[in-house]
């Protein structure tokens, strides 16, 4: 029987039922609305760096203020109904202030990546077709210029202080608001590229609010909570996870803007943060740095700090009482994180032993799974019952998993159907309709199989796969785990390559880029680090002790040394896509490659093996996206059970941690 939290109701829902909203779910400015009547005077969006250069702070109601005052502008200003409304910026309450009211006044809002280079953002712009754009001062003079259709506002007074967002007067007669519902789209998530259309995931409120409580099952919040808004806010997991979910219960929200350690250690402290939103090169870094602190007080007080930590994590995983916080309380106060009540991971894969390792530290640590389509969060590990080669349990009765075509160790591709699930791709019915199965469960593309206690494990993404000589399969993010606490690897890509060229049988090869803790020990300078013997010794002799732990067909027998970096998202994931058609491009043509490489000497070695697509099926007449289930209201959950002790990877596959 899977367990459920008691203690997260929505029942609070129906007393603003037919006062705020009519729908099954509230739309996400209803939603708002309703925390503003809760909390009005809680602190909602604080800035370290605000437009006027210092600190700023606004009440739920203030914000609400800001957010209706912009609504009947834009409405008073030619918006209706279906509108789309495009926002590009960094992470800030002006950001937040968009995103709300453009719902408000009927509109779709498109949130997209700042860092995008120009081309890139200019194709989005033609692809969503915004009546509305509103930009951070460093793309304002571009857009401006460019217009693509649209009219052009600022996120930033810098620029042009009347086009400034909070400068954007309030018609004098307000307006009346659209009839919206939660079956309307609230918001386009676009995906990046430089040709071609874009795909942009269309979200409803629906799918947008029932996520955000939904997932909230198996995690409590209270509106005294302190959010750490760090990643890229136009990123689906922290839209979600560190802005829509706080919302709904009050708590505040500092935005972060940089990702440079010592200002988020700062900003961590002074902002009294206690629930931080991260990517695994984030957490990583920071374990890392602590255990690397602890280490260089000698080897008697590494011992201690061990011994307490193995303890914690006991009696936590026992009980499930969090006694690591007044054990290291020392450790974590030097590391300012002692106020730090949960720590979210999303976004990419994450070693397991980094999750032990947090919650050994007396930090509630929660993965989850999702993806953009999914609103994104599909499956969040409790944080009592959590179990740590799981990337959580799953959100039933609200939600429905299963496994297609298993294999013998119940290893097959995710699929989800549930309230959270997309409308479908804009104006792309039939890529829409190959995303669903027939009876309506939304394909991931992932790799992975569930217990008998609803728990998700995650091998890889399906087209990542490596199948060997022997016909073993292989999951390129396993391997890539392994390496994740070895300081002197700073990325690291997993991938086939075809080892003979007559039987085309695929064996493993590594991508490496080195630290630069690594070159600057042995005295490397960065641009020959790829020609360097020494680097490829220190690289070499981490890949054999990672190999010892792999099985045969898995180990690694080719390794690549980078000198330039590997392309990565802003969410910190490496593109494998971009390294693929890079090797694509290059080979051909016999052309110097971008980065010079060291590689090792597997027999009759060839050349990397690029993914082959397949030929585009012929598309058939566009249809709908499959008809999902309607959402019944918000439930309370039932009282939780213990939960099981958690399985090993060796009772069935190697199980991997990995979201996207």
């Amino acid at each position: 029987m899977k367990p459920l939290r008691s203690d997260v109701s929505w029942r609070f829902l129906d007393e603003y039922r037919g006062k705020f909203f009519k729908s099954n779910w509230p739309t996400l400015p209803q939603m708002f609305r309703i925390s503003v009547e809760r909390w009005p005077d809680n602190n909602c969006f604080v800035d370290f760096d605000g437009n006027g250069g210092s600190k700023q702070s606004y009440t739920y109601i203030q914000v609400w203020r800001k957010v209706e005052t912009l609504a009947q502008w834009m409405i008073a200003n030619g918006i209706k109904k279906g509108d789309r409304v495009a926002v590009s910026g960094k992470n800030s309450p002006e950001w937040a202030t968009v995103f709300i009211a453009s719902m408000l006044a009927g509109a779709i809002a498109c949130p997209m990546d700042y860092a995008l280079h120009e081309n890139e953002l200019a194709n989005l712009f033609k692809t969503a077709k915004p009546k509305m754009i509103f930009v951070d001062e460093e793309k304002f003079a571009w857009c401006s210029k460019n217009k693509f259709g649209a009219k052009i506002y600022s996120l930033s007074p810098k620029k042009d202080p009347k086009l400034f967002i909070y400068n954007l007067p309030a018609p004098k007669k307000a307006p009346a608001y659209p009839n919206v519902s939660d079956k309307d789209t609230a918001a386009i998530l676009f995906t990046s590229g430089t040709t071609g259309t874009p795909k942009g995931v269309m979200l409803s409120h629906e799918n947008l609010v029932s996520d955000c409580f939904i997932a909230q099952q198996n995690i409590i919040l209270y509106d005294t909570d302190v959010f750490y808004n760090l990643l890229p806010i136009h990123h689906a997991y922290t839209m979600q996870a560190a802005l829509i979910c706080p919302l709904s219960a009050g708590c505040s929200i500092v935005f972060g803007k940089s990702m440079a350690v010592t200002r988020l250690l700062k900003e961590l402290k002074e902002g009294k943060i206690t629930l931080m939103l991260g990517v695994p090169l984030l957490y990583n870094k920071l374990y890392t740095g602590i255990l690397k602190g602890v280490a260089a007080k000698g080897k008697a007080v590494e011992l201690l700090i061990k011994f307490l930590m193995n303890v914690s994590y006991g009696i936590k995983k026992l009980i499930g009482v969090n006694v690591g916080k007044y054990l290291l309380h020392s450790l974590l106060e030097a590391a300012n994180i002692s106020i730090i009540r949960v720590a979210i991971c999303g976004g990419g894969p994450l070693a397991s032993s980094i999750f032990k390792g947090y919650n050994a530290l007396g930090i509630d640590f929660i993965q989850g799974y999702g993806l953009t389509e999914t609103s994104p969060i599909i499956a969040l590990n409790p944080m009592e019952h959590f179990k740590i080669e799981s990337v959580g349990m799953d959100f039933s009765p609200w939600e429905e998993i299963k496994i297609l075509n298993p294999n013998e160790q119940g290893i097959g591709e995710i699929a989800v159907k549930g309230p959270m699930v997309m409308q479908g791709y804009y104006n792309m019915p039939y890529e829409t309709q190959e995303m669903f199965t027939k009876d309506g469960f939304l394909k991931t593309g992932d790799l992975g199989w569930m217990d008998s206690e609803h728990y998700l494990m995650l091998s890889g993404r399906a087209k990542n796969l490596i199948v060997t000589e022997g016909g073993k399969n292989v999951y390129p993010e396993e391997i890539e785990d392994a390496f994740q606490l070895y300081y002197d690897v700073e990325q690291i890509m997993v991938r086939g390559y075809i080892a003979n060229a007559d039987t085309k049988s695929e064996e493993i090869e590594a991508l490496i880029y080195p630290a630069d803790d690594l070159l600057a020990r042995i005295k490397v300078e960065r641009g020959v680090a790829a020609q360097d013997k020494k680097v490829f010794a220190e690289i070499k002799a981490i890949v054999d002790k990672v190999n010892k732990g792999l099985q045969p067909y898995a180990r690694i027998s080719k390794i690549t040394i980078l000198d330039e970096p590997l392309e990565m998202t802003t969410t910190r994931k490496i593109k494998r896509s971009a390294v693929g058609k890079s090797e694509q491009k290059e080979k051909p043509a016999a052309k110097k490659p971008a980065a010079k490489k060291t590689e090792s000497k597997p027999k009759a070695a060839a050349k990397p093996k690029t993914t082959a697509k397949k030929a585009p099926a012929k598309k058939p007449a566009a249809k709908k996206a499959p008809a999902k289930k309607a959402a019944s209201k918000p439930k309370t959950a039932s009282k939780p059970k213990a939960a099981s002790k958690p399985k090993t990877a060796a009772k069935k596959a190697p199980v991997k941690k990995t979201k996207r």
